[in-house]
């Protein structure tokens, strides 16, 4: 019961992004990246950072229908493991949300380790969406248990990926995406072409796919043809949709 403790102990939310709601409908939880093994605690302002300005526009984008967006700042830096530091404190994270807000749905949108986290902590019954930006996976061993998928089934899934991606193999989140699929239809994956981990070449792209995404999960919006497009496609075609240079979820 300790060990189950200690997440609720040091993990915590930051402010919400953005002038908070005052009746929250849906909320959008930035898992930032994080290191393989690390026992360290996370710097407030560097761990945050690669998130906040998605984190922003999400907040802005979400206003009028009641959307709160945090960051989780873990406990640790590392996943360290069996332990799945960051997953445990994703999956606090989930419950205070619905301490705080009550019953709304909440979408998962994870960096790097934080893509991984997200993907394991998706199967909380408050969630019902995920986005995993450049998501560190494990290599796949015959001798330890593949990443797990089906806590997946019944969410909306979105990973993205660049193909130059010298940090997270592009290839281990095809493959995981692959796998997820045969468990939830509701599963694409896109590529962005010579990008590399932190996705800046398209960055407008990549925030604009998220946006249209997390909009449509949680709010029931329309989304862009590229997303029910992939959504829809048989493997590998919805999970090798390239994303486009100029996309907008205006351009539907």
């Amino acid at each position: 019961m300790a060990d189950q403790a200690t997440p609720a102990r040091r993990a915590r939310l930051g402010r919400a992004l953005g002038p908070e709601p005052e009746a929250v409908s849906g909320a959008v939880l930035l898992l930032p990246g994080g290191e393989e093994v690390s026992g360290r605690r996370p710097s407030p302002l560097l761990a945050t950072a690669s998130v906040r300005a998605l984190g922003r526009r999400l907040a802005r984008a979400g206003r009028e229908d009641g959307l709160a967006t945090h960051v989780v700042h873990y406990r640790l830096r590392g996943w360290n493991g069996g332990e799945a530091d960051l997953a445990r404190d994703a999956a606090w994270a989930v419950d205070e949300v619905v301490r705080r807000y009550g019953d709304v749905p909440v979408c998962l949108v994870g960096l790097g380790m934080g893509g991984r986290a997200g993907l394991r902590t998706g199967g909380h019954e408050a969630v019902n969406s995920v986005v995993a930006l450049a998501p560190w996976l494990p290599a796949e061993d015959v001798a330890a248990p593949p990443e797990p998928v089906k806590q997946l089934a019944g969410r909306q899934v979105l990973i993205v990926h660049g193909t130059h991606d010298a940090r997270t193999d592009p290839e281990l989140s095809f493959r995981f995406a692959a796998r997820a699929k045969k468990a939830n239809r509701d599963v694409c994956r896109f590529e962005v072409h010579a990008d590399g981990h932190g996705l800046t070449q398209y960055r407008d792209e990549v925030l604009a796919l998220t946006e249209d995404f997390v909009m449509g999960a949680l709010f029931g919006r329309p989304v862009s043809r590229p997303v029910r497009d992939a959504l829809a496609a048989p493997p590998p075609l919805g999970l090798r949709m390239p994303l486009a240079a100029g996309f907008s979820p205006a351009r539907r």
